[in-house]
């Protein structure tokens, strides 16, 4: 089975978070993808960020009537910061059979993999998948950090990287939404509205419980 595993803060999960696991789960053929809502982002500053039960809820609400998504409460349930290793390990130890593991993320979190816990390792544990802008018409591609490449002993075989481990690296591109958790809840603590870049029953689900109402 091959399983897309997409964590992030998810403070909150809006359009463009959806938009690209849907095209990362077509392009690289996933049988299921599962949203992880972190606890505790290590590499994110723990202020604005909503009760974490706040933003599993989102997800879940979010990824309803996609029967390819699915939620994961992992880092959540386990205590300290969240770390992609743990949950990676905790994946290939609680599936059945030998899961085909791509862990998704973005172009800016792929540029930051070595300073990750255990980066040698989690690349030897699983594939990667980066997601990146597709360029509209005129527009030059994404530029990616070769470093990781470089660092972790990728070798370029046709479209994609291989790792010495036998697992691949691969940059997807998806459709560009210009939509930022970071926006919506600046729209939201000036009192704007966040329809049409978060879903709706999401956006009723935030007025309801009152989140991010101040920066």
């Amino acid at each position: 089975m091959r399983v897309g595993l997409f964590g992030g803060s998810f403070n909150p999960i809006h359009l463009g978070h959806l938009r690209a696991a849907e095209e990362d789960r077509e392009m690289l053929e996933l049988d299921l993808v599962y949203f992880i809502p972190a606890a505790a982002p290590p590499h994110k500053p723990q202020g604005g960020i909503a009760p974490s039960d706040h933003r599993l809820q989102m997800v879940r609400i979010a990824t309803r009537g996609n029967r390819y998504f699915m939620v994961s409460d992992a880092e959540i349930r386990r205590s300290g910061p969240s770390y992609t290793i743990d949950t990676v390990r905790h994946f290939l130890s609680t599936m059945r059979g030998q899961p085909d593991l791509q862990l998704i993320m973005g172009a800016d979190q792929f540029a930051e993999l070595a300073t990750w816990k255990e980066p040698e390792e989690l690349v030897r544990l699983c594939n990667i998948a980066v997601h990146t802008r597709r360029p509209q018409d005129g527009e030059s591609p994404t530029p990616i950090s070769l470093a990781p490449i470089d660092r972790f002993g990728y070798t370029l075989v046709e479209d994609h990287y291989v790792h010495p481990s036998g697992h691949t690296l691969s940059f997807v591109a998806t459709t560009f939404l210009p939509i930022s958790a970071t926006l919506i809840r600046r729209k939201l603590a000036a009192r704007e509205s966040v329809r049409y870049l978060v879903p709706d029953d999401v956006a009723d689900y935030i007025q309801r419980h009152a989140l991010y109402t101040s920066l």
